[in-house]
């Protein structure tokens, strides 16, 4: 059995946990709002203190052999796309690590031509020795290719549903393999059995209705935890930002909703690490940090070689699975810039020491570094 089976029959399987989170995600009043807020906030700190972990994206490739119609790097958007090489992604990493940085997240779109399993444990080892913590946000893989990650050195798998509405999804993804709603869905269970030690799940808000999305979500996170017991967990809630193909997403979560969000995953999963992206304005990261977050980005780049400019002398366009160079291509747009495609814009473009700044502003302790595999040996 697989969490594919508790979510196709979630109506019949509502636990206390999951009803209470109902309940939460309800409208609220203003006073309600601001009681709930304050027992996230009370909880965070009981379970978490004041610190604030931080992290940094790292982009190998922009290349995807899926048409995902509200992603950048969706295989018929006419962009400048790029791998980059091992050497390259050293680079890149040798960047962040200069910044402060020992927690890092490798993101590559879904191509299994540039992006295999070997290419990833090839840029895991070359980076090891800079990032005690490494994680990947990359195609999902079957169990025995996780397992070579793990003993690679990887520590950490993040897999987000995009949304949880089948016919959504199906709707959403109309080529690739990304189409296989169930093989994704069952994703955080093989990572767990190859050996991650932390695993991150998500939603893309936006594309569905968001408490219906939410309710699936915390009902993965439950089953999860239930399950699978041994790892560690963190979730998130990117919500749409602005991309190549100008995607409209037909649903929305305002930033009253967001707080909610935030709230209720705290108060119900009070152990669970809560993921803070980029892609929200800079004042209202601010405001969010002390109420329920664990864990923020910064200095964010979405594109492949965005902190050195690294691969800028391989752009190239991708056609029906060719390669076309850019002076080739004479029937797309013309680039403004020659840098590769970035997957969203972000929305916070402080650098990693002025959100440093604001944290201890905020009475938190950002943390670097927070795991070592010599914690291990015997």
């Amino acid at each position: 059995m697989s969490f594919v089976d508790t979510f196709d029959n979630l109506s019949n399987r509502l636990n206390t946990k999951l009803e209470n989170f109902i309940q939460i995600i309800s409208p609220l009043n203003k006073s309600d709002l601001e009681s709930i807020v304050s027992e996230s906030t009370r909880v965070t700190r009981k379970n978490f203190g004041k610190t604030m972990r931080l992290f940094a994206p790292l982009y190998l490739s922009n290349e995807c052999v899926n048409n995902c119609t509200y992603c950048g790097f969706s295989r018929d958007n006419p962009i400048l796309r790029v791998t980059l090489t091992v050497d390259q992604v050293l680079s890149e990493a040798k960047h962040l690590h200069s910044q402060g940085f020992r927690s890092i997240l490798l993101v590559a779109g879904e191509h299994p031509k540039f992006v295999s399993s070997g290419y990833i444990e090839e840029c895991i080892f070359a980076i090891k020795d800079l990032f005690p913590s490494i994680a990947l946000e990359i195609a999902p893989m079957k169990e025995p290719e996780y397992i070579s990650l793990v003993n690679a050195g990887c520590e950490a798998l993040v897999v987000y549903q995009e949304t949880y509405n089948r016919k959504s999804y199906k709707n959403l993804h109309t080529s690739g393999p990304k189409k296989n709603f169930n093989w994704r869905l069952e994703c955080p269970e093989r990572a767990y059995n190859a050996g991650f030690r932390r695993i991150g799940i998500g939603a893309l808000f936006g594309l569905s209705e968001w408490k219906k999305e939410a309710l699936s979500l915390a009902a993965h996170l439950d089953y999860l935890q239930r399950v699978c017991w041994k790892a560690n967990y963190t979730v998130s809630f990117p919500r749409i930002r602005p991309a190549a193909g100008q995607f409209n997403p037909e649903h929305s979560l305002n930033d009253r909703d967001f707080v909610q969000l935030v709230c209720a995953f705290r108060i119900c999963f009070p152990d669970v690490g809560i993921v803070l992206s980029t892609r929200e304005k800079e004042i209202f990261r601010n405001n969010l940090v002390n109420i329920g977050i664990t864990t923020i980005s910064a200095g964010s780049h979405t594109e492949p070689g965005g902190y050195t400019g690294e691969g800028k002398d391989d752009l190239h366009y991708t056609v029906g699975g060719r390669r076309i160079e850019i002076n080739e291509a004479s029937e797309m747009k013309p680039c403004s810039s020659q840098t590769a495609t970035e997957q969203f814009e972000i929305n916070d473009e402080r650098s990693p020491a002025e959100v440093c700044k604001m944290l201890k502003s905020k009475g938190l302790d950002p943390v670097w570094k927070d795991w070592d595999t010599a914690i291990l040996s015997s």
